[in-house]
């Protein structure tokens, strides 16, 4: 691993990931269209000789052809994020998410060159269960809800990285990624920790949507992009998929009071229905927490910080952008 494309590259996972690919001694290439990624995110990485970016949809098959040639694994990151994001647009959602995987898969399978494709906690939708484990069966909600257009879109992104495993040979791995917290994240769609952390600190209403008793876990960034190159190294993990989370929970309505408190923020937590924030009929999962002993067993994944520690970094973070 010498030479690495990210697609999605100037996103808040995609940018953390680069950076840290650097530091390694390698040589990155990201590809971003800036819909939901930013420059910004990016502008310290310009320095490094061994960095280079493209500002392009990764749709674009001759840029992407010559792209994939050029490295030796490709982190296809690259997707619709972000709840707001797909209950308002869901063509776009689907059409991202399905045909960019697809195209990217199949120009990664010509030469065999790696790939690991993200997926989501958001597939296993509404099953009801402790804990999240990646053998469960997938339970989602009507087709009258766009709400689960984008879980729907990654359960085809994994059958199809599933197919081009076994058909083609491609050697690909698959991971879910539960709620990935820290700096450069936005919440303008819809992330949670940034919105409350913003809204603490300038003195807004902290805005907590349903009753707030549903129950998330939160990854450090940090965390994660660990496991994400720990993982590509590791041949056993072709073919399979990987839950990449933090084992322990909190309600949405006990984050608002943390930040509340970590921040010395006077502003009130207010409630707002699913149908005011989103759309009639919204449908939300009580609860989302993995089961993180495949990955753990496999690379010795074990989450650094507490949910306070993540927290207190992002708070400083967003107070030196907003003052």
């Amino acid at each position: 691993m010498k030479k690495v494309l990210i697609t999605g590259g100037a996103g808040f996972i995609g940018s953390h990931l680069a950076e840290k690919l650097l530091k390694k001694g390698m040589e990155v290439i990201i590809i971003d269209d800036l819909s939901t990624g930013s420059i910004e995110n990016i502008e310290h990485l310009k320095e490094s000789p061994r960095f280079s970016y493209v500002l392009d949809t990764v749709m674009n098959r001759q840029l992407m052809l010559e792209l994939v040639d050029r490295v030796d694994l490709v982190f296809h990151l690259a997707a619709a994020v972000g709840v707001r994001l797909i209950v308002e647009q869901p063509v776009h959602t689907i059409e991202t998410n399905i045909k960019s995987t697809e195209l990217v898969m199949e120009l990664c399978a010509r030469k065999k060159k790696p790939i690991l494709v993200t997926s989501t906690s958001e597939v296993y939708g509404k099953l009801n269960r402790e804990k999240f484990n990646e053998e469960d069966d997938l339970v989602l909600g009507s087709t009258s809800r766009a709400r689960w257009c984008y879980a729907a879109s990654k359960i085809i992104d994994e059958f199809l990285a599933k197919a081009y495993f076994k058909e083609k040979g491609l050697p690909v791995i698959i991971v879910r990624l539960f709620n990935t917290i820290g700096p450069r994240q936005t919440g303008q769609y819809g992330m949670v920790v940034p919105k409350f952390i913003r809204q603490a600190l300038l003195g807004e209403p902290i805005t907590v949507y349903g009753d707030g008793t549903q129950r998330r876990s939160f990854t450090w960034v940090g965390d994660v992009v660990n496991a994400l190159i720990a993982i590509v190294q590791d041949h056993r993990a072709y073919g399979e998929v990987f839950n990449i989370g933090h084992p322990k929970d909190i309600s949405i309505q006990e984050l608002a009071f943390m930040i509340k408190e970590m921040t010395k923020s006077s502003s009130k937590v207010v409630f707002i229905p699913y149908e005011q924030a989103y759309e009639a009929g919204f449908e939300d999962m009580t609860r989302r927490l993995p089961d993180i002993s495949k990955i753990q067993k496999l690379i010795n994944y074990n989450p650094s910080m507490n949910l306070q520690g993540m927290l207190k970094q992002i708070i400083e973070y967003e107070r030196r952008r907003l003052f």
